[in-house]
């Protein structure tokens, strides 16, 4: 930064800015006001924020009360703001005024000061903020920011994670292992029944998600200050949501009342909801592939993990399951911004949430998260393990707890008595029961055939 300075002057007064930076005086003073956490809004969050400038500025100039001119340079500024460009221009923290106005002005200063270096005189409040307030800017772009983000990189993610496992268990089908319930060992299971138990959790997840999503096209765009929609031209929401629909993924609508949008984030709370769902599925497939690699002498031993990296600095030759545990902290991490932003959720006070900063920040982080958890879990654990299938079948072939397969024929008293001798002795169930019972030798082998237990 340099070390030469400008003088603006807001409503409060004048204000020293470096000499060089795009923002106004109005940012400067938040620079100032905020040193939190050194954290900026996600850059998500900025570029939606310049998606939403765009719309006013075409559905202010569609509407004639913007000349086509400042419109136009709105729009071209906006847009080198949609590409990515001038990222360091929007360093204010995510610990700010909770209705966002400072990051609103932020970007209403940006836009007026890259159309005023391409010659067009444009005023950050007059002009950019046209039409709207911070009070439905922030949370339209809450909305949109995260559907985008979710639609862009979370769902793929899914998508590929779900591909993924679907594979691996078509690769392994037929392969069985022990089941366990209480962490204790029962009846068997095969590898793929297992995998597309997954497969069902994280397409239980993909709905809600989407169902949340529907909910997050509704926009307040046009309410303005309390929802009122003062100082909006008439048709100026629905000539946004056109302009918005042009420029993105489309699928976005009105909200009925405005007022909603504002006053509460009901929507954003419940798309957060979601992805904790998904962040607690991810959890248990993440444990489960820890607990299936543990060992290799000690632990169920049943699978091995890919090696990727030495797991000690102190025991050579030890290897550690760290993508299911990078995962799991992951979804530890979902888990706690989930329960800020339902915090943040009830600071609806009359007319305006004043937490919002603090959600869309939450809820873009959280997908960022579970988007790339995914695609490493998917790429870096489960393509690569494989199963240790001759130690497998010597525990399964040890498992007292197949007798429940003879339990219509011998009943329950029975079973009980072979089980706990087979457990006592540490021999297989099979050749206890061939002593106990009187069922011939190749019908209890039938019955006894864990393949055959694992039914469809």
């Amino acid at each position: 930064m340099t070390d030469v300075f400008r003088t603006e002057s807001d409503s409060l007064g004048a204000v020293l800015i470096p000499a060089d930076a795009l923002w106004g005086a109005q940012t400067q003073r938040a620079i100032e006001n905020f040193p939190m956490s050194g954290q900026p809004m996600p850059a998500e969050f900025i570029i939606a924020l310049a998606m939403v400038k765009s719309a006013c500025a075409h559905a202010n100039s569609a509407l004639g009360v913007l000349p086509v001119d400042i419109g136009q340079a709105i729009i071209k500024a906006s847009a080198e703001i949609m590409a990515g460009h001038h990222r360091d221009a929007f360093p204010i923290d995510v610990y700010q005024t909770g209705s966002g106005t400072s990051t609103n002005m932020n970007a209403n200063e940006v836009i007026a000061n890259l159309a005023v270096r391409a010659g067009i005189s444009v005023h950050p409040n007059d002009h950019v903020n046209m039409s709207q307030s911070s009070n439905d800017v922030i949370p339209t772009t809450i909305r949109v920011s995260a559907v985008e983000s979710t639609l862009a990189r979370l769902m793929p993610s899914l998508d590929h994670l779900l591909r993924t496992i679907e594979h691996k268990a078509e690769s392994l089908a037929g392969q069985t292992k022990m089941g366990r319930t209480h962490l204790m060992d029962a009846m068997p299971i095969r590898f793929d029944q297992s995998l597309m138990a997954y497969v069902d959790h994280l397409l239980g997840a993909k709905l809600t998600i989407e169902q949340a999503l529907e909910r997050m096209r509704a926009l307040p765009q046009g309410g303005t200050a309390v929802g009122t929609g003062v100082n909006a031209p008439e048709g100026f929401a629905a000539a946004f949501i056109v302009a918005l629909n042009q420029s993105s993924k489309g699928g976005y609508r009105l909200m009925p009342r405005a007022f909603a949008g504002l006053s509460a984030q009901d929507e954003p709370v419940a798309l957060s909801a979601a992805l904790r769902g998904l962040a607690i599925v991810l959890t248990k497939i993440a444990n489960d592939l820890r607990l299936m690699n543990s060992g290799p002498l000690a632990g169920f031993s049943e699978i091995s993990l890919p090696d990727l990296q030495p797991g000690s600095s102190i025991m050579p030759g030890k290897v550690n399951p760290v993508v299911p545990e990078a995962v799991a902290m992951v979804a530890a991490q979902v888990q706690g911004l989930d329960l800020s932003i339902a915090l943040a959720g009830q600071s609806g006070l009359f007319e305006l949430n004043v937490m919002l900063p603090l959600i869309a920040n939450n809820l873009l982080q959280s997908i960022t998260l579970l988007s790339n958890a995914m695609r490493l879990l998917a790429d870096k654990a489960i393509a690569g393990f494989t199963v240790n299938q001759a130690h497998i079948a010597a525990s399964l072939g040890m498992n007292p707890i197949l007798v429940t397969a003879l339990n219509p024929i011998i009943g329950y008293e029975l079973g009980a008595k072979i089980a706990k001798r087979a457990y006592r002795e540490q021999r297989a169930i099979f050749d206890v029961a061939l002593e106990m019972t009187d069922i011939p030798e190749a019908e209890l082998k039938r019955l006894l055939d864990p393949v055959r237990l694992t039914g469809q």
